[in-house]
């Protein structure tokens, strides 16, 4: 299976591997105790196929100001609700 090279994506994975729950669940991953987590292709830890977030405020903060400046986004700040 092919890899992606997402710069998010590596920054996730390195900051789960700081996260010491998310370890946990890679450890019961490991040993098959574990069934709504897993490990997928680019070795980034899912729950029900969405990314774990680790507990890395500078990450957090990254994902939701990404989500707030995005034009994809669901919330389009106040400035558009403004306009509207």
């Amino acid at each position: 299976m092919l890899k992606l090279t997402n710069p998010f994506l590596e920054e996730v994975k390195e900051c789960q591997k700081r996260d010491k729950k998310l370890m946990e669940k890679f450890k019961l991953i490991g040993e098959g105790k574990e069934v709504d987590f897993r490990v997928d292709e680019n070795a980034v830890i899912r729950y029900r196929g969405r990314v774990c977030v680790p507990d890395v405020l500078e990450l957090k903060r990254m994902i939701i100001e990404e989500g707030h400046r995005s034009g994809m986004s669901i919330h389009p700040g106040v400035t558009k609700m403004y306009q509207d």
